[in-house]
């Protein structure tokens, strides 16, 4: 066998694996904005995302680091993680880097 093929299908492995863990945190999530309010995340399996804020959210997702990244049309970018037991979400106001201190938390649960 080549080693250009056996690279190609390691390639393709690794791709799914990814898509596989990522597939975790497709459907929706109810989390907490930065003013105290409940809204809805819907994570589609195409890396679309959209929130139920009264402005409606519209951004894209994919997996970053130990969960996923939605990066917001409004130029938000909100983190989900599996943290213990449970997850979080976090936001990063536009421009804010991701690297740092969240502008806001919450919990992050499934339904």
């Amino acid at each position: 066998v080549r080693p250009s093929l056996l690279a190609a299908a390691f390639a393709v492995g690794l791709t799914a694996a990814a898509l596989a863990a990522g597939a975790d945190y497709v459907g929706k999530w109810k989390v907490v904005d930065t003013k105290g309010k409940p809204f809805e995340i819907t994570l589609n399996a195409d890396g679309t995302a959209l929130g139920t804020k009264k402005e409606g959210l519209k951004g894209t997702w994919k997996e970053a680091g130990k969960g996923i990244e939605i990066k917001w049309d409004s130029g938000w970018t909100t983190r989900i993680e599996k943290k213990g037991k449970g997850y979080r979400k976090e936001a990063f106001k536009p421009g804010a880097s991701t690297s740092g201190k969240p502008t806001n938390h919450s919990k992050a649960t499934k339904e």
